[in-house]
């Protein structure tokens, strides 16, 4: 075995797209996976003893939250409140991803973590300390740039990554994107699944929603009113099911996002040469969750219409494409980006 292939084997290569809703993890070995970024720990002692287990991540918790204290940790894509119990969370979850990659013994961790904008700038050391634990070095890129790297789209590009807890936005010129090259909005995901549920709520008053049960319906059904579909659900309504056409409230929900995706995208664009402006607006690409929402990019599309023409698409594999962007960072960094943990 050669001297290259030895030191390749004693490192492994993470990329880690940590999210809102969902982290994903992709790792030099080949293995790539996801997960609900949830954590619960049994409430009492009947809780544990019928998990059998000290704490629950992903689907597990969710699926057993009447049995578990359930914490979402990451808010906007950063550490909720940064209090005691959401470090703890984002240490687990971390623990989780990095488990799921399956080390061998031994062997030294690189890991790219990707992250919104936004929290490049504002919790950087708290993310630290949450992957520290189990890396030897670190490095923190933005969740948008991690996507065009592994576009390869990495001139005269924009990427769009619409996550629950935010919508990041990154112009690509040839460059390592700075902040003036990104945006972040607070208005995402999780703001339609809040504007579905009161929807929905004020319209079933009688029916017990919840929010696990209306983010899943705009997981189905996701859809912006540009699109022609038309969907029903099975509600309760006063211990009663019944099947109830919800179109117009889902529509409502997500066209809400379209205005501050348009203005965002102007007010970035324009603060450069008219030249690279022409180019990006041909080549602009939505990523992240979001991305799934039927229709949005023409409708984004349509509310630009006044400030001429833009092309605008969904990537493929949206889940993946963060976590494989960051890997491939991981990869292809030289050591001056990295951090010894």
């Amino acid at each position: 075995m050669s001297n290259t292939s030895h030191a390749s084997d004693e490192i492994l290569h993470i990329g880690i797209d940590l999210g809102t809703s969902r982290s994903a993890v992709a790792a030099s070995n080949g293995r790539r996976n996801w997960v609900h970024s949830y954590v619960g720990w049994p409430r009492d002692f009947v809780a544990r003893r019928m998990l059998k287990r000290d704490v629950l991540i992903g689907i597990d918790a969710i699926e057993n939250r009447n049995s578990v204290n359930l914490v979402r940790p990451l808010e906007y894509g950063v550490i909720r409140d940064g209090t005691s119990t959401d470090e703890k969370a984002v240490r687990e979850l971390i623990s989780h991803l990095i488990e799921l990659a399956q080390p061998e013994e031994g062997q030294k961790i690189y890991a790219a973590v990707g992250v919104p904008a936004e929290a490049l700038r504002v919790n950087k050391l708290a993310i630290r300390n949450a992957v520290g634990e189990w890396a030897d070095t670190l490095m923190l890129v933005s969740e948008p740039f991690a996507v065009a790297y592994r576009l390869g789209a990495l001139n005269n590009t924009c990427i769009i990554d619409i996550g629950a807890g935010t919508i990041d936005f990154c112009v690509m010129h040839g460059t390592m994107p700075g902040e003036e090259d990104q945006r972040s909005l607070r208005t995402a995901g999780d703001h339609i699944d809040q504007q579905l549920f009161s929807l929905l709520s004020e319209r079933f008053p009688n029916s017990p929603l919840s929010e696990t049960f209306v983010r899943e319906i705009k997981e189905k059904y996701g859809s912006v009113s540009e699109a022609s579909n038309q969907f029903g659900v099975r509600l309760p309504i006063a211990g009663k099911f019944e099947v109830h056409d919800i179109t117009e409230e889902v529509h409502r929900a997500c066209d809400s996002l379209v205005p501050a995706i348009a203005e965002t995208l102007i007010d970035l664009l324009s603060g450069y040469e008219p030249m690279l402006q022409e180019r990006v607006r041909n080549n602009i690409y939505l990523a992240g969750g979001g991305s799934q929402i039927h229709g949005l990019a023409k409708a984004i599309s349509s509310a630009l219409e006044e400030y001429g023409h833009f092309t605008i698409s969904p990537i493929d594999d949206p889940l993946f494409s963060g976590a494989e962007g960051a890997l491939s960072l991981a990869q292809d960094m030289p050591e001056e980006y990295w951090e010894s943990m």
